[in-house]
């Protein structure tokens, strides 16, 4: 479950790669030319691309999905999961259309710079990511670099903001808007059939040093209260400004809402939460109100890696769980 917890330079990711050290073949369905040149803002200024970029590198951790979903296949990407070949997610596989997979990237120690000036990119992604001040300078130059936005979190841009600014990246705004506009129906229709959620308070978490709880800027939280779902008072000021924190025993009262989602692998998680007296305690535990994501399924992958391309299978999944839970 640690894969779950990005930190600012990823120091809880684990070690190696699955992808070729060859610099695979930039994929791109064209963009729009007159889209171009554009600039993005960011938490380190701003970057202008003056053409559409044909070898695409991601250094955040979740971007190739709507760039996969906007028939762009990037050359490299950043590996969060390390579960599946090339970084690329079980949902997000068929928009490859035979392209070769991207080099892998791992970013454990801030980003693989030589590895990633190997593959010649026209731009460099990090949206979802902690570029630090440093190495946004170095990715700077090797390739035009669009790093994390200044006005969330690390780790906390919502997925449609990066949907979105991926499109104009790529030169493909409007597509990129229609796709989040046909994943936000999605949500508003499994909303609209479970009214019962906006009378219920929510919380996900996961078992990290102690219990971990994720918060309102983080996507999974995100998720939540677009269904309707109300967070934890005070969650945030227990957090700080980061994406999620563990909790203390004083504050396991956190948990006590209308539904809970672990993050975890099932067995581990129902023992440790079992034999915890306090969190036994909890009336969420009581009425068994909780739900077990394991953290060793495409499902429980896609819980984390929240994006235009996994959503749809998430709620299909999720929703009707959580409307057994809500009364």
């Amino acid at each position: 479950m640690i894969r779950y917890l990005l930190a600012a330079s990823l120091l809880l990711l684990t070690a190696c790669g699955s992808g070729s050290n060859t610099p695979a073949a930039p994929q791109s369905a064209t963009g729009d030319a007159a889209a171009f040149p554009v600039t993005i803002p960011h938490k380190f200024g701003s970057t202008t691309i003056n053409a559409e970029p044909k070898r695409v590198v991601v250094v955040g951790v979740t971007e190739q999905d709507p760039l996969l979903a906007l028939g762009v296949v990037p050359v490299g990407v950043t590996d969060w999961l390390k579960k599946y070949p090339g970084a690329i997610n079980p949902w997000a596989k068929d928009k490859l259309n035979g392209a070769p997979l991207p080099t892998v990237l791992t970013d454990e120690n801030g980003p693989q710079y030589e590895k990633i000036a190997s593959l010649r990119p026209d731009v460099i992604i990090g949206l979802y990511a902690g570029l630090t001040q440093e190495s946004y300078d170095k990715l700077s130059k090797i390739a035009p670099t669009v790093a994390q936005p200044k006005e969330y979190n690390d780790y906390g841009i919502p997925w449609q903001e990066s949907t979105k600014t991926i499109g104009k990246i790529v030169g493909k705004a409007a597509q990129a808007d229609k796709l989040v506009a046909d994943v936000e129906a999605k949500i508003a229709k499994t909303r609209q059939d479970n009214p019962k959620f906006a009378n219920a308070t929510g919380l996900v978490a996961t078992l990290w040093e102690g219990y971990f709880v994720y918060g309102s800027q983080d996507p999974r939280s995100r998720l939540l209260t677009s269904l309707g779902f109300k967070l934890p008072e005070k969650l945030d000021e227990v957090i700080g400004d980061k994406f999620g924190a563990s909790i203390s025993k004083e504050r396991v009262d956190l948990l006590d809402q209308s539904v809970i989602i672990w993050l975890a692998v099932p067995k581990e998680a129902r023992t440790t939460l079992d034999n915890d007296p306090l969190y036994a305690s909890l009336k969420v535990a009581k009425e068994k109100r909780d739900i077990i994501l394991d953290e060793t399924t495409d499902m429980g992958n896609a819980a984390s890696f929240i994006s235009v391309l996994s959503l749809p299978m998430l709620l299909d999944n999720l929703g009707p769980q959580l409307a057994q839970m809500v009364k």
